[in-house]
């Protein structure tokens, strides 16, 4: 098979779909690969580096994409690319369609075989393929927060961790997940005052037992969510439900009780967002403010440490990669469930259930498409 690695287009994101030794992998196992010029220098990854390794170079997307039976990127294509995607052609990569109609419809009108990480899944129910990047953006979280409440920013000009005799801020986390998780172990390492908030029991438990009294845990209600965001410095959104839109948590009238200069750091933007005054930014203009809040919204946090972040990814997806590459798409989405499940869009059908759901499509199952049902 030969597959094909884009340079990464969206603004400010410095990712790249392949690193060197894993080009090195699907060459050993007798694939052809294809990097475009300079794709891999936002992370420090040489063109050399992937001659190197056996790539080829060609110049650009449109030479990548027309030379290419598999697209490995990072993050959703873009209307530009979209076009350049053709019938049967595999594209595995960060889809997100929940929250985005257009490439929805340009994803089902491309014809093309599309395999989203963020909903490959695994044995325990975890989603493999979006953990190391909500690990990423969860510890990043308290990290731009807390330069958002710098006064410069449009914050409150709160130090995160206050000093002796004056207060620590109030981080408060929506979602005890894996970036909720991460999230609270940078904003306790920098001496906030932290509260996670989670409606799984299990979830509380275990991040009772692996903080103690580092942090307070709250299940998570209406009633309960209005008087955090009412106190919080610092609020930490994190909620996911697998391949759907993410729920509307915290409310505009919530937003409105805020304190002038608090800030709300939306992780669950790629999905929608969790709050309701959220929309997505970048990170060439980040924030936003609504009723005094400031709001950071950037939908490719990972994006601004592209290294490790590129590093992080490859060293999950590339077992997929190769499944796909040494069987085809077909034979290994009928071998493995947990990648078949990662099957948003195929050859004109929606076969992810909440995607159709969220847009009101027609949902096929992967099973039907591969024959199984």
């Amino acid at each position: 098979m030969r597959i094909g690695v884009p340079k990464e287009i969206k603004v400010h994101e410095y990712r790249v779909g392949l690193i060197p030794p894993s080009v090195h992998e699907l060459v050993h196992h007798g694939h052809d690969v294809v990097v475009q010029r300079g794709a891999g220098l936002g992370a420090g990854l040489s063109d050399e580096d992937y001659l190197a390794a056996g790539a080829k170079l060609l110049d650009s997307a449109e030479e990548i994409f027309a030379n290419a039976d598999m697209i490995v990127k990072v993050k959703e294509p873009q209307a530009v690319e979209r076009k350049l995607l053709r019938k049967g052609q595999i594209l595995f990569t960060y889809l997100h369609l929940a929250p985005d109609a257009p490439q929805t419809h340009d994803l089902i009108d491309s014809g093309a075989v599309c395999i989203a990480y963020e909903t490959v899944t695994a044995s325990n129910g975890a989603l493999p393929l979006l953990t190391p990047m909500s690990e990423v953006a969860g510890r990043l979280a308290p990290q731009v927060g807390a330069h958002a409440l710098e006064k410069a920013q449009g914050g409150r000009g709160v130090l995160l961790g206050g000093v002796p005799g004056v207060p620590a801020a109030e981080v408060v986390i929506l979602g005890g997940g894996v970036s909720g998780t991460h999230a609270a172990t940078i904003a306790v390492g920098m001496g906030a005052k932290v509260t996670v908030v989670d409606r799984s029991a299990e979830a509380l438990k275990r991040l009772s037992a692996q903080f103690g009294t580092a942090i307070s845990t709250v299940f998570s209600t209406r009633a309960a969510i209005e008087e955090l965001v009412r106190r919080a410095d610092l609020l930490i959104g994190t909620v996911l439900i697998p391949g759907a839109a993410a729920p509307k948590l915290v409310t505009h009238a919530m937003v409105r009780t805020m304190k002038t200069g608090a800030v709300i750091v939306d992780v669950a933007i790629d999905q929608g967002g969790c709050v309701e005054t959220s929309h997505a930014t970048t990170h060439a203009d980040p924030t936003y403010v609504v009723d005094g809040v400031v709001h950071y919204c950037v939908a490719n946090m990972p994006g601004a440490v592209a290294r490790t972040s590129t590093f992080a990814l490859n060293n999950v997806t590339l077992p997929f990669t190769l499944a796909l590459a040494n069987k085809g798409w077909q034979q290994a989405l009928k071998d493995d469930v947990h990648l078949r499940n990662g099957l948003n869009v195929c050859e004109g059908k929606i076969t992810c259930e909440p995607v159709a759901q969220v847009h009101g499509l027609p949902y096929v199952a992967a099973e039907s498409v591969l024959g199984l049902a």
